[in-house]
């Protein structure tokens, strides 16, 4: 999943994960939780992440391949969060092969009002909207009954930070892999548009892209 932040990476991949069956995985989380135990790569991410800067390659690679050893994993994934830099998509092809990337576009007024507007639960991490995608119960989470809380680097003035910085080292993994073939774009312009109408492009993509596949063992 390719996208600015805030154009619902988390949302749509934590959908798809559980039609499709394979794992979700965000290095996002995993760095946030690097940060919660307070252990010595937290401490070093943190100073990153206070100032809206994107955490060093390597501290993101060594992290996000040991999370792919696992057992769940071996079927496939979903990424969220990664790759973000040329290094970092270089790595993971001498690994892995990438099917599909989705590169999702949402203009900057859209981003700022629906982060600015974002919980997440404390315990289990379920993502919530105060506009789009409330809970049922003010600030307590549907699926766990965790506290939702705002992320301190969803405030404005930090996530106007983080997409100048999406700008400057990320996109050009769009040309990246729109050269190799495997980028589709998906554009979503409507702040109240419901996450399952993005999540069904997204699935038609994967339906394409299987198609084409199993053609071609055919052929």
């Amino acid at each position: 999943m390719l996208g600015p932040p805030g154009s619902g990476k988390g949302t749509y991949a934590s959908r798809l994960t559980a039609i499709l069956g394979v794992p979700h995985i965000s290095t996002g989380d995993m760095v946030r939780e690097e940060i919660k135990a307070q252990t010595e790569i937290g401490r070093r991410i943190k100073e990153y992440s206070d100032r809206g800067e994107l955490v060093p390659d390597d501290i993101i690679i060594a992290m996000l391949l040991e999370r792919l050893k696992k057992p769940d994993a071996q079927r496939g994934f979903i990424l969220d969060g990664f790759t973000r830099t040329l290094k970092q998509a270089e790595e993971l092809e001498k690994l892995f092969r990438i099917n599909l990337v989705v590169n999702l576009n949402v203009p900057d007024e859209i981003i700022i009002q629906r982060l600015s507007n974002r919980l997440v639960c404390r315990r289990c991490g379920a993502i919530y909207n105060r506009l789009t995608l409330k809970p049922k119960v003010d600030e307590i989470c549907d699926l766990c009954g965790g506290e939702l809380y705002q992320r301190d680097d969803d405030k404005p003035e930090v996530i106007r930070e983080r997409l100048n910085v999406y700008r400057r080292i990320t996109e050009p993994l769009i040309r990246y892999y729109r050269e190799k073939g495997v980028l589709k774009d998906v554009y979503c312009n409507d702040l109240m548009t419901p996450p399952d109408v993005i999540v069904e492009k997204i699935l038609g993509f994967i339906r394409d892209m299987e198609k084409e596949e199993a053609e071609k063992k055919g052929g």
